[in-house]
């Protein structure tokens, strides 16, 4: 593909793309002309995105914290309000922390905040889906990331007990009833078990909560995502499990992080 498309194919993209629904038929349209080698790919990829396969998929890359993440098809694709996540980690992450990026998908948090962190981070990231870990093995080689797989705490190596600094865990929060409500871009293409959060979407978070003191160093903190509905009673999870939480919300990217500190 020439590095300056003609007006016409990028005037032809953005129409199909349009007429498929997608509503930033531009921005697509340009990461597409971008991502593809020749015509011929350029075409099979417009075609899966206007057949609604994820943007992040067919392209097999998001832009997330000013980094390009891989994000192979069915792994969770890094939504950019998570970003509000990763900037309120960095901001309590001092040089040789210990990370652990738990159910981290593609491991884009992981890789976020390693990126902006002076000095390095001993950094662990674990997921239960096998493409999840391949992806995120991948994406955090750069940073020296070591990813496990398996069941939240039970993929981690022991001797991280009592020593995690930051805990960032993007548990799924979405309530069961309400993930046929979700864009069919997620609820068809992407792991089932990195969206359902059970019946009122906290189920994951209580057993995260409930382990994260053993895990966390004195001081060290667990860091997650919610929505602001659900804010009240994951601020409660957090502090029945001997932790100090607190909320705060980024209004731009409407995203709540909550920062649950165990006590020294």
């Amino acid at each position: 593909m020439s590095v300056f498309p003609s007006a016409a194919l990028r005037s032809s993209v953005v129409s199909r793309l349009r007429t498929a629904g997608c509503v930033f038929a531009e921005d697509e349209a340009r990461i597409l002309l971008s991502a593809a080698a020749t015509p011929a790919e350029l075409a099979t990829m417009v075609r899966a995105r206007a057949e609604g396969r994820p943007l992040e998929h067919v392209v097999g890359w998001a832009e997330f914290a000013g980094l390009r993440i891989a994000v192979d098809p069915g792994v969770f694709v890094p939504r950019r309000r998570s970003e509000h996540l990763v900037a309120t980690a960095t901001a309590l992450t001092g040089p040789d922390a210990v990370v652990v990026d738990l159910c981290c998908g593609s491991g884009a948090l992981g890789a976020g905040l390693a990126a902006t962190t002076r000095g390095g981070v001993e950094l662990h990231a674990a997921d239960v889906d096998p493409a999840a870990v391949r992806c995120a093995r991948r994406n955090l080689a750069p940073y020296g990331g070591h990813v496990h797989q398996g069941d939240l705490f039970a993929a981690l190596p022991a001797g991280l007990r009592g020593r995690v600094d930051i805990l960032l865990a993007n548990v799924p929060y979405v309530p069961t009833a309400d993930i046929g409500l979700l864009p069919p871009e997620a609820r068809l293409h992407e792991a089932l078990p990195a969206l359902d959060g059970g019946a009122d979407g906290l189920d994951v978070l209580r057993r995260v909560a409930a382990d994260a003191p053993q895990w966390l160093a004195p001081g060290g903190s667990l860091l997650f995502e919610t929505s602001e509905r659900q804010t009240p009673a994951a601020l409660a999870i957090a502090r029945d499990a001997g932790l100090r939480a607190t909320a705060s919300h980024h209004e731009d990217l409407d995203a709540t992080v909550i920062t649950a500190t165990r006590r020294c």
